[in-house]
């Protein structure tokens, strides 16, 4: 018992050490003779309220070296998405309507129909091996340069994708801090040891790509999954390409400020990764897959399954812990009483809170945006959001058993504007 309350501690603490000891970039840049192009796809569906802020700051990565087109997927949009993006006027956007009974299939279908425009025009000007193909979410926003440090990873004919790191912008409200403490701490760690490994996974928001890469993954390459940026990765590992984790360039992007509507998130993350679970086989099967990126895949492939058996042990323990108290009975010595209690009481509260503390020096030591006390705030209040978490997953395993795959967007939060067309 005392090495499973010391192991997760432990297990942080290591983890945190990967954000700042990371692999770099190539070292040789792409020639200028042969400059990449890239190609930045937005899906859009009733996002009236950021794509504005979104597209321009897409077309202000624009460069003499990373010269950029910016194809938005207006996915059946009901709303005034469409007024708002026919009032930026911009020879380098380019967009593209979608129709029922066509439209609202999931972002897949938007971002493979997308792929294949952008696929056409390659083709036809001969150009298919210098596009790469970019993934930004309705509210993204991308760092001014940060394509210069893309092409950098790019540089590497084996690289075949490259995942920027992700932060949130509206962390002033503490739910939104609590997402930016795990995607820009405890993901950005993770990530940067599957760079180590060989198994970046993509995500979402800020995923770069080869047009050559997906063109050999066929018609479609991303699926129907609920996680089809997870499942695209697993596809470019399979083929025996590698994904890189970029170290500096960011994307930001909102956080969801109420529960429900975070739970209703993590419930369509957690259950995109069981439908991944199908892999499994192919990575077992996989020889270009060392031993050890093996067992990584299979951790964040199983974990959710995981979850639902954990949380009752947890349960059970604390349990067992409450009748101990109050029976005065040690549970054949499971349950310490008496002067050792207030001992155990101080591992099980060490165990719960030094993981947060840990991730909240480490946003504070890294970033440095946020004041000290807030930084530790947000970390005293990161079990309660692992608590969510897990709430999230055991409503993934009942939709998945239960059959129930629709796939439910995320609602944006109304912004100013920030970047002015150029």
């Amino acid at each position: 018992m005392l090495v499973l309350l010391a192991f997760w501690p432990c297990y942080n603490l290591v983890l945190a050490l990967f954000v700042w000891w990371r692999p770099k970039p190539g070292q040789s840049d792409v020639a200028s003779k042969h400059p990449l192009e890239y190609w930045i796809i937005i899906p859009a569906l009733n996002e009236e309220r950021v794509v504005a802020n979104t597209v321009r700051s897409a077309l202000a990565l624009d460069g003499a070296r990373t010269p950029v087109q910016v194809v938005v997927v207006d996915d059946g949009s009901d709303d005034r998405t469409p007024h708002v993006l026919a009032e930026i006027d911009d020879h380098r956007l380019h967009v593209i309507r979608r129709e029922p009974p066509n439209a609202r299939k999931g972002k897949g279908e938007a971002l493979n129909h997308a792929y294949r425009y952008i696929r056409e025009i390659a083709e036809r000007e001969g150009l298919v091996h210098r596009v790469v193909i970019g993934v930004i979410d309705g509210d993204g926003r991308g760092a001014p340069g940060m394509l210069s440090e893309i092409t950098q990873y790019f540089a590497e004919r084996s690289v075949g994708a490259v995942q920027c790191r992700v932060r949130i912008h509206n962390r002033g409200h503490m739910l939104a801090f609590l997402q930016d403490l795990e995607f820009s701490c405890v993901v950005d760690a993770s990530q940067s040891l599957r760079d180590v490994v060989g198994t970046v996974g993509l995500g979402g928001n800020g995923q770069f790509v080869r047009l050559s890469t997906l063109m050999r993954l066929g018609d479609a390459p991303w699926s129907a999954c609920l996680v089809e940026d997870l499942e695209l990765g697993l596809r470019i590992h399979l083929d025996g390409q590698r994904i890189r984790y970029a170290t500096r360039a960011t994307i930001t992007q909102q956080g969801l400020i109420d529960v429900n509507r975070l739970l209703r998130q993590r419930t369509r993350w957690g259950q995109g990764n069981l439908q991944c679970l199908s892999y499994v086989p192919k990575l077992l099967r996989a020889r270009h897959i060392s031993s050890i990126a093996l067992i990584e895949f299979m951790q964040y492939l199983l974990t959710p399954w995981l979850v639902a058996p954990m949380t009752l042990v947890i349960c059970a323990l604390l349990g067992l812990n409450v009748y101990g108290q109050i029976a005065r009975d040690d549970v054949f010595g499971l349950v310490a009483i008496g002067p050792e209690a207030a001992f155990a009481m101080l591992l099980w509260l060490g165990a719960l809170v030094v993981p947060g503390v840990i991730w909240g020096l480490v946003h504070r030591l890294k970033h440095g945006d946020e004041p000290l006390w807030r930084a530790l705030l947000v970390g005293l209040a990161y079990p309660g959001f692992l608590v969510l978490g897990s709430i999230s997953t055991l409503r993934a395993l009942f939709r998945h058993f239960a059959g129930r795959n629709a796939w439910a967007k995320t609602e944006r939060l109304v912004e100013e504007p920030v970047v002015k067309a150029a």
